[in-house]
Order: structure tokens, then sequence, then C-alpha cells
């Protein structure tokens, strides 16, 4: 049981780090061979939009998309294998104001999440590396070791995410009324007013 009640949910890209986490999948994905040329280039070109505008309700579908197909046909044990280059490129991503947060919510005693669409294969040992509690992603359905590009839970995206925070809040015996939340994304909208605490960093347009 957290002592404070109180946590802080971050999310990834654009927020806790500049870019798109899934494009730094996808680029050592292809590396490996793991994913065809013209699957890389049409992801390549998805996460160049993502880092201009981000992302908006309009753009779920599109979003899910990109995930899930971004795995479909590994192995999971090929992309945990991808984490050795994945997380300290990530890292490397890491905005300067991101850490200074995370040092204040440890210092202050609050558990810190990433709270992202992206492969919980991918977000959990991310947090972990950078000394947070947990991750919190997106769960990819696995037949005989392979993803099969279906979901295996809620998209943890838009309203997805809410459900995520109520759920682990309720574990946890958080009080979200004295939580904070961090994003840059109108699509996060929903997850910042879940809060008590929202803060938009780095906010798109909408």
């Amino acid at each position: 049981m957290n002592t404070h009640r109180s946590a802080a949910f971050f999310d990834l890209d654009r927020t806790l780090i500049s870019g798109s986490s899934v494009f730094v999948l996808g680029v050592a994905a292809w590396r490996q061979k793991l994913v065809p040329t013209h699957q890389f280039v049409h992801d390549a070109a998805g996460a160049v939009a993502f880092r201009l505008a981000g992302a908006s309700d309009d753009t779920s579908n599109e979003v899910r998309e990109r995930i899930l197909g971004a795995v479909k046909g590994v192995r999971l044990d090929d992309l945990v294998a991808l984490n050795a280059e994945i997380v300290p490129k990530l890292i490397d991503r890491v905005r300067p104001e991101a850490h200074r947060l995370l040092e204040q919510h440890r210092h202050a005693g609050r558990d810190t999440y990433i709270v992202s669409a992206s492969p919980i294969e991918l977000v959990e040992p991310l947090a972990i590396a950078l000394g947070m509690t947990a991750g919190i992603g997106t769960r990819s359905r696995i037949d005989d070791g392979v993803y099969t590009g279906e979901l295996d839970g809620p998209f943890c995206y838009g309203a997805g995410k809410v459900e995520a925070i109520q759920a682990i809040a309720a574990q946890r015996g958080y009080e979200l009324d004295r939580c904070f939340a961090y994003s840059d994304s109108a699509s996060d909208l929903p997850m910042l007013e879940a809060v008590g605490h929202p803060v938009a960093v780095n906010p798109d347009g909408k």
C-alpha cells in the first residue's frame, strides 16, 4: 500500500520522451529483419506525422493498427531480445524536464508509471530502467509464441488509459484526486481529467 495514496502517470511519446517509441521499435525490428521494408516505410511515415502533429481521437483506430501491426507475426522472444537495443535509445530520448519530474515525485514518495499505447513488452522494461514503479501498455494476443496482431485486453489509449489507471489505483489504494498525470495529446484528456493534478506537457495544437 502506498502511504501517500498517490501516484504520477506519464504518457510516453512526446511527453516522457521526444518522438515515437514505436518508430524506435520499428527501426530495431527492421534491422533484425523481423518486419519487411514496405511495412517499415509505412510505419516510418506515420511516426513522422505523429512527431509533427501528435495523435488525436480521429486517428485512434490508426494508432491501434500501427501498434498491433508493428508486432504482428513477430515472435515474443525476438521482440523481447530487441530491448537490449531499444531501451538505451529510449532512455537517451527522455526529456530533461521529465527526469526532473520523476525525481521530484520519487522524493515526494509517489509511485510513478508510464501509461502508453506502446507494447507492454517495451513499456515495462523502460519504466524499470528509469527506476519507475511499473509500465502500463498495450497487451497483444500471443499464439504459440507469436503475436497475432489482435488485442489481449483493453487498448491502452484514450479511455483505455483511464481504465488502466483506475484498475491500478484500486489495487494499490491510490486516491485519483491526489494523483498526477502528464501528457502532450488531446487524446489523453480522459486520463488528465481522471486525476486531481493534470499537466499538459509539450501540448499538441488541439
